[in-house]
């Protein structure tokens, strides 16, 4: 009886899953239209590195071919405009070239992204979790911190503010801005900043023309010298962590009371 060998199937399985698309432009600018490249120039390249074959593939979108790699087109290529509008494109299904052109484009991830449900999820909870973080630590937070934190987004008028508003301002940022939140709440110099800025602009220190040279306003004497380069408001919040410096804080903590 003759053996017989059960025969590898070479055929290419296809596994792209036809559906509709919805893509978006990435970033804060939604601009009326938009066009992104079709086809690879040398100016602006499009290709795609295609790993099995090692090297990289021009990419051309034709409404009227199949692929999208030029090395496989045959005849005359009618071209079209991919454009977004209002910042968004869709795609149907049965536009194959159009997305797989959009998902080996080199934009993709950079420029703009295809919507996904599921990661669109995943980002707004993550969001809404440390939204929620933010506001937790701006409800306990003392009232010191939060008009330091606050300067840094509306600067002198933070001065106007009473306790309830500041910490009403102060929730409606974590609110709004989370991330920047965070970031100000975790530096341990941004209060040490609004210390100096307030010893400052109660005349009790003054900083020279040339922003290098820091002063009692009394009697001129001086305290420091900013390194070169450096914001003065953050070289004296440095400066009042050394025990010279921390002096200097205490004095002028009871000028400020």
């Amino acid at each position: 009886m003759e053996e017989t060998k059960e025969k590898k199937s070479t055929k290419k399985v296809d596994t792209w899953e036809y559906k509709d698309r919805n893509y978006y432009l990435l970033g804060t600018k939604t601009p009326l239209t938009y066009t992104i490249m079709s086809k690879h120039s040398r100016r602006y390249p499009c290709v795609w590195f295609d790993e099995k074959k090692g090297y990289e593939r021009e990419l051309r979108y034709a409404t009227n071919q199949k692929s999208i790699f030029v090395d496989e087109q045959e005849g005359s290529s009618t071209l079209a405009h991919i454009v977004f509008d209002g910042g968004h494109l869709y795609v149907k299904k049965e536009k194959r070239n159009l997305q797989e052109f959009l998902a080996k484009h080199p934009h993709n991830g950079v420029l703009f992204a295809e919507f996904d449900p599921v990661v669109q999820a995943e980002d707004q909870y993550d969001y809404l979790e440390m939204e929620l973080e933010a506001m937790n630590i701006a409800t306990s937070m003392d009232i010191d911190q939060l008009e330091a934190i606050l300067r840094v987004e509306i600067g002198t008028s933070v001065n106007e503010l009473s306790s309830k508003e500041l910490k009403r301002d102060g929730l409606l940022f974590a609110k709004n801005n989370p991330n920047l939140f965070l970031d100000l709440a975790q530096d341990e110099n941004v209060v040490l900043r609004n210390f100096a800025i307030r010893a400052t602009e109660a005349n009790i220190i003054s900083i020279a023309d040339d922003q290098r040279t820091i002063k009692w306003t009394t009697n001129g004497r001086k305290l420091m010298t900013v390194p070169f380069d450096e914001n003065p408001y953050s070289a004296m919040a440095a400066w009042f962590k050394t025990d010279e410096g921390l002096e200097v804080y205490k004095s002028i903590d009871k000028k400020l009371k």
